[in-house]
């Protein structure tokens, strides 16, 4: 089988020296590659995190990993997880170890990110109508034989757009495309069967363009997993299928493509979808999952799943620096380092002397953030025991909004010691 990235050029990241650039990291480790931090094998808290900082669970990716594998082998779904989501080209990595076909981005410039690594499987979940970005996707196409890209179209004046650009560049090969199919009031998209009709057959006609298959994005319809949101979804992915069936005979690839799946729905893209053409995923999320969002909807956690599903991955810990008034504390955790679009990051572990105690900040509640402050509501036990100085591990929601916060993120064992250390490129 051959590589989807240049394993090579992901190696040399842990060549790079870490400086001041990363915000969280202990000072001692100026100067040291991530190579020799993680040789050492130092534990995160005693090296002197200077916090607020970000951590995963080597433990909790591992496992995520093998159980999304698993999960879309028994369903016959394919993976090519979303990388907007975490931009790191070394947890792509084991994505691809652990089965993933391809990587999704959502814009030209990720494409050009994980071109630099050599990823050679991308699907581009957007019509592109960027004249440059088209250019550049031209010569990569051309120079490189192994380099596949599928994006979407769901317009003829895209398909227009796009065709000129391409012809106007000189592209040798043609770029393969999905008829987009979009719910009405959500966001891209063909709204009805005539339009996607009329963008099918546009593809086809185009010399630059090569029709594959058809793609939906099913969570632009929400997060909704009441009965309602389930059959509202359910009714999207039929008009799905039905469109496939429809258009499967246009396409111009020996495997149709029909490709949907965000990370609250994907077990009903699958009973919908999979089976009579090549069915791919882009669920990003669930390498890390949440305490959130997530948490709540996904198929492996939400109320009433299946034990053994996912397992948060991501915390942040930060550290209490003013107790103002009495049931309050303020913490060095803001917008600029947590999410906060899906839910108010989650109080779990408090650090009590040597180690962290799980069960002392029941009832706590973070109520808002400022840009650099958490504002942590104590429940009346809490509010005995946490005082200025305090360092406090969260949960978070959301996963895709953590992770542009931070450059360099440690990877810690059940120890708390480093193996890793992960870059993201946003």
């Amino acid at each position: 089988m051959r590589s989807l990235l240049n394993a090579t050029a992901v190696a040399a990241l842990a060549n790079d020296p870490v400086d001041w650039r990363f915000k969280g990291l202990p000072t001692a480790w100026a100067g040291q590659t991530a190579a020799q931090i993680c040789a050492g094998a130092p534990n995160l808290f005693d090296a002197g995190p200077l916090g607020p900082v970000c951590v995963l669970s080597a433990e909790a990716l591992s496992h995520n990993l093998a159980t999304m594998a698993g999960w879309c082998a028994r369903h016959g779904v394919e993976l090519a997880p979303h990388g907007k989501t975490h931009m790191s080209v070394q947890l792509l990595a084991r994505q691809f170890d652990a089965g993933a076909c391809a990587v999704t981005a959502a814009t030209i410039s990720q494409v050009r990110t994980y071109r630099a690594f050599g990823v050679r499987e991308v699907v581009l979940a957007n019509e592109l109508v960027d004249a440059a970005g088209l250019a550049w996707l031209a010569t990569e196409l051309d120079e490189d034989p192994e380099f596949r890209l599928i994006c979407w179209v769901d317009s003829v004046r895209g398909v227009s757009l796009m065709t000129e650009a391409l012809q106007a560049a000189g592209a040798r090969r043609p770029v393969d495309v999905c008829v987009e199919l979009g719910a009405a009031g959500t966001r891209t998209g063909c709204r009805d069967d005539a339009a996607a009709d009329a963008v099918a057959a546009a593809a086809v006609a185009s010399p630059r363009l090569r029709l594959v298959g058809v793609a939906g994005y099913e969570a632009a319809l929400g997060h909704d997993v009441s009965t309602d949101g389930v059959e509202r979804v359910r009714d999207y992915l039929t008009w799905m299928r039905a469109t496939a069936l429809r258009l499967a005979s246009l396409c111009e690839a020996a495997d149709v493509i029909v490709t949907a799946g965000g990370s609250t729905h994907f077990d009903l893209v699958a009973q919908a979808l999979a089976g009579d053409w090549r069915t791919i995923m882009r669920s990003g999320a669930y390498l890390t999952n949440d305490d959130g969002l997530y948490l709540r909807t996904s198929p492996l956690t939400r109320p009433g799943a299946h034990p053994g599903g996912f397992t948060a991955a991501m915390h942040v810990w930060a550290q209490v620096c003013s107790r103002p008034e009495a049931g309050l504390a303020l913490l060095t955790m803001g917008r600029r380092d947590v999410s906060f679009d899906q839910g108010f990051p989650v109080p779990q572990r408090l650090r009590c002397g040597p180690g962290w105690v799980d069960d002392a900040l029941a009832g706590c509640e973070v109520v808002a953030l400022n840009d650099q402050h958490a504002f942590l509501r104590l429940s009346p036990t809490a509010q005995e025991i946490v005082d200025v100085g305090s360092w406090i591990s969260f949960g978070v929601s959301h996963p895709c909004t953590v992770f542009d916060k931070w450059q360099l993120i440690p990877v810690l064992d059940k120890h708390g010691r480093v193996t890793d250390l992960v870059r993201t490129f946003f």
